[in-house]
């Protein structure tokens, strides 16, 4: 009744509530983050780890993250689950229709995809890794028609088996800046967050591909300020759709 109570008044003092973003205390719904990528998501890194505390220290205590896989552990409790599957590529993932259950299981309102490295590493070519993305895209929408999507420009790759993967990875990261705005509806926003500038194959990476300790820290930073943009945008329709507001006279 108080909620109730409070949410009436705002609405007859003709507040703006989509005008302004809701503080991050102030969001009432938990929303579900579905971190979705390769062995890069899924372990061993914790990256994720480092993540959800970072979000917690900012007060932002209203996440759940959501996924088929477990994760491992960090040194400290945190909301492990993701959809990291290790040697997984974009276009498999699009043409086995992997993602359509996962989702429907775990209901994500945020998807945060990091994909394409193995598509790079086994001579996959950046097109047909987009074209996978589109459809990737498609599914989510069909599983929530307001689903938030961030997804990565991916982290630099020089593995020692592959020559060719640092070009070709930067070729993905710049067809993804262009693809993105024209798969981007304001339902349906996809975000393109940069994890690759400023991270060091030599000395953030375990083996020119897999995060170490500092590779973890600077994925931590790099999807930290999206994702929290993204959980206010879905607290923000949430009061929203609790209090439409009448026109001021």
């Amino acid at each position: 009744m108080r909620l109730l109570a409070a949410v009436t008044a705002m609405c007859l003092a003709g507040m703006s509530i989509a005008a302004t973003a809701p503080k991050a205390e102030d969001i009432a719904k938990t929303v579900k983050i579905m971190p979705l990528g390769d062995s890069i998501t899924a372990a061993p890194g914790c990256w994720r780890a480092l993540l959800w505390k970072k979000l917690q220290d900012s007060g932002m205590n209203n996440t759940d993250f959501v996924g088929s896989q477990p994760g491992h552990k960090c040194g400290f409790d945190y909301d492990s689950e993701n959809e990291g599957h290790s040697g997984f590529k974009a276009t498999s993932i699009a043409t086995k229709k992997q993602l359509p259950p996962w989702l429907k299981k775990a209901g994500p309102d945020i998807v945060m995809m990091h994909l394409g490295t193995n598509d790079m590493w086994r001579k996959g070519s950046p097109k047909k890794t987009i074209k996978a993305f589109s459809t990737l895209v498609k599914q989510m929408r069909k599983n929530n028609p307001n689903m938030v999507i961030l997804v990565a420009q991916i982290i630099p790759m020089n593995p020692s088996d592959c020559k060719g993967c640092s070009k070709v990875a930067r070729q993905l990261n710049r067809a993804i800046a262009k693809w993105a705005p024209t798969k981007s509806t304001k339902k349906s926003p996809i975000t393109v967050v940069d994890c690759f500038t400023g991270f060091d194959t030599g000395k953030d990476t375990k083996d020119g591909v897999h995060p170490n300790k500092s590779g973890d820290k600077k994925l931590a930073e790099c999807w930290f300020e999206p994702l929290s943009a993204a959980i206010k945008q879905v607290g923000g329709r949430e009061e929203e759709s609790r209090c439409k507001c009448e026109p001021e006279m």
